[in-house]
């Protein structure tokens, strides 16, 4: 995305251009829009989720707040809007050394980006806090950087871009190492990972694809409740969302048909759909997001190596187990 939320020299027709994104895209988000939809939120005209997408939600908070404070109503973040934000709208993320007991923008950025790199501090409010100094010592010391609690430029650029002093799970392709953590994930289908999280084609990918074939089964990744289950013009095509617990979910995207319905509790294993192309998709696959505070994060250091299973008859009725009746053999589901 184009620098159009950075106050000082931001280009009114890229700052235009970059708040014309598609609303719910699957691929794009960025930490300087997560801060303004904090600064937003803040003034009560922004009242959806911290994704850093900017959509038409965040548009319409844009314009509402300028219309609240008698500036020119055109939807777009510049130095007037900023400004008019307060300690909010600013300083720019990059331009001073973070550290615990500093307010603002840079703040809030920081912590879309620590809860994006799967070190949350459980709440994106733009202070620093004691969770957010603890988040920035656990980032640091899982990527091989000092730990001081502080954010200087090295801390800052392995969050931008993804650099560390160790291997990361999601780099190597299998990712079968032992996660840790209260909530970890089985693997929603069976094949391999075939695109990671992070930058592809010049722009952050939000989830981890699997190359299984057109038709193929994908199951619920562990526990929890459907919150969305339907098309999505936003890039995923048919996509169901499941709410787990401790505010983490998941989004299984592109499916060529959903088995599941808003409100049906279901379990690892549970069928939630079958593998499509639908919405921005080259070709059949699967892709996997998790998101923590509603910030997508990279799922490797959540994930198991062992895949989710079809549930025996034994656990429960279709209905109950949330699988797709229609497609049921004799001998209930097999395994994936």
């Amino acid at each position: 995305m184009p620098p159009i939320l950075r106050p000082v020299r931001a280009v009114p027709l890229l700052a235009a251009l970059a708040l014309c994104l598609p609303a719910a895209s699957a691929y794009a988000s960025d930490p300087n829009v997560a801060a303004l939809q904090v600064a937003l939120k803040a003034v009560h005209t922004y009242h959806g989720h911290i994704d850093g997408i900017g959509g038409q939600g965040t548009r319409r908070a844009i314009r509402a707040f300028q219309a609240k404070k008698h500036l020119g109503v055109d939807g777009v973040a510049g130095p007037r809007t900023r400004k008019a934000l307060g300690r909010r709208g600013g300083p720019r993320l990059g331009s001073r050394v973070m550290r615990r007991g500093q307010r603002g923008w840079d703040v809030a950025a920081l912590q879309f980006l620590l809860a994006r790199r799967g070190s949350s501090s459980g709440s994106i409010d733009g202070g620093f806090g004691s969770a957010t100094y603890a988040a920035v010592r656990r980032f640091q010391a899982a990527h091989g950087l000092g730990v001081d609690g502080v954010v200087g430029r090295a801390t800052l650029h392995a969050l931008e871009h993804g650099s560390s002093g160790h291997s990361h799970p999601s780099r190597g392709g299998s990712g079968s190492g032992s996660p840790s953590g209260p909530v970890r994930f089985l693997r929603p289908a069976h094949g391999p990972i075939t695109s990671p999280f992070g930058m592809r084609w010049g722009r952050p990918h939000q989830g981890i694809d699997f190359g299984v074939p057109y038709g193929a089964p994908v199951n619920a990744a562990g526990v929890g409740t459907v919150i969305s289950a339907g098309w999505n013009s936003g890039g995923y095509g048919n996509l169901v969302i499941i709410q787990h617990r401790l505010s983490f979910q998941t989004y299984y995207a592109h499916l060529s048909r959903v088995a599941v319905g808003v409100g049906q509790r279901v379990a690892g294993g549970s069928r939630v759909g079958y593998v499509g192309a639908t919405g921005h998709a080259t070709g059949p696959h699967l892709h996997f997001e998790v998101r923590h505070y509603g910030v997508p994060i990279d799922p490797m250091p959540y994930l198991l190596s062992s895949y989710s299973k079809a549930l025996p008859q034994a656990s429960g009725t279709p209905a109950e187990m949330g699988c797709d009746i229609s497609v049921q053999d004799p001998a209930w589901l097999a395994a994936c």
